[in-house]
């Protein structure tokens, strides 16, 4: 893909960027064309062309805080619908969601408004604030994050197809102070101080050294902002780490799994203030499930058919944990 094409995207990003002194140091323009090209993916021409082959449709009555819900029925016939559908399954899996778009239901594989749900009565308000949401997927949190207040939000993710995901959604969402980049925790300057609120769920598990995760994130936050963290966890009373031998869930990258008073040490051992679990909850198979959206194997197929409680492999099934701090 062509890296005047990948700028396109970034454009107003970029002009805000420019006006933001604390990012001075920042170099994301390097970055995105460093990480957007077709040496590194070599399915980016197709991926290009679905968001070439949507269709035009005015969108009327957006909506981001109760859902993300974008335009209605009414906004387009029904073939003009089947082409979106068709056209946006060009971008196979959906994971994160779901997302409502002129009457059509894009059922993700993981209900991630349940999430959404579980950890917004507990957050600081994010009115007017400046967000970070690391391993944000498609940007499915990064939208109700927008539809709190944020004035604006920056989603990170490695993986070009879920960005090409968002970018998809934001065709028709239109010009928000919305974005995500083709990025990972590392790629961000060290000690930026810059956000106030920095969400990561579903990443400390995937990291070896989760102290130094810890550090990342508290680099990114300002004096006084918060940190929400949302991760797999085992249960027990005391400061026990799983750490899988072989796949945990038939996923090959999951290096530590805590129990709640492990990871609440090592979120004071990062110095961070009043770290505290907020919602604990055991994953469902209606909360993570095969959809036509997502054809692969899920949950159902990580879990031990003879015992629910266990992965495949014998691990305990997967309990998620959000905890919350700030930064002094």
């Amino acid at each position: 893909m062509p890296s005047d094409t990948a700028m396109k995207f970034y454009i107003p990003f970029l002009d805000w960027l420019a006006a933001q002194p604390d990012l001075i140091t920042w170099d994301v323009r390097s970055q995105i064309e460093e990480h957007i090209s077709v040496a590194r993916w070599g399915d980016l021409p197709q991926w290009q062309q679905v968001l070439e082959n949507l269709p035009a449709i005015c969108v009327s009555s957006p909506e981001f805080r109760q859902e993300v819900a974008l335009g209605t029925a009414e906004n387009c016939d029904g073939e003009t619908r089947k082409l979106l559908k068709k056209t946006l399954m060009g971008l196979h899996p959906w994971r994160k969601g779901p997302y409502y778009l002129f009457g059509m239901h894009l059922d993700t594989e993981w209900r991630s408004d349940w999430k959404w749900d579980r950890v917004l009565p507990h957050l600081s308000p994010l009115e007017d604030r400046t967000v970070l949401d690391v391993g944000c997927g498609n940007g499915y949190h990064c939208w109700r994050m927008y539809g709190e207040g944020a004035k604006r939000v920056i989603g990170i993710d490695p993986s070009v197809k879920f960005i090409f995901q968002f970018y998809a959604i934001k065709h028709f969402a239109g010009q928000h102070p919305v974005d995500v980049l083709p990025l990972g925790i590392e790629h961000m300057p060290a000690q930026l101080e810059a956000f106030d609120t920095v969400f990561s769920m579903g990443v400390l598990y995937h990291r070896r050294q989760p102290e130094e995760h810890i550090q990342e994130l508290l680099g990114c936050l300002r004096p006084g902002g918060q940190l929400v963290l949302e991760t797999l966890l085992i249960n027990g009373d005391h400061q026990e780490v799983l750490i899988p031998a072989g796949r945990y869930a038939k996923m090959r990258n999951v290096w530590n799994i805590p129990t709640a008073e492990k990871m609440l040490l090592w979120l004071k051992q990062c110095g961070l203030q009043n770290p505290r679990l907020v919602d604990i909850n055991q994953t469902s198979l209606e909360e993570q499930r095969r959809t036509e959206w997502m054809t692969f194997e899920s949950l159902a197929d990580f879990l031990n058919p003879e015992d629910s409680s266990l992965t495949i492999e014998g691990h305990p099934a997967p309990l998620r944990g959000v905890f919350i701090a700030e930064k002094i």
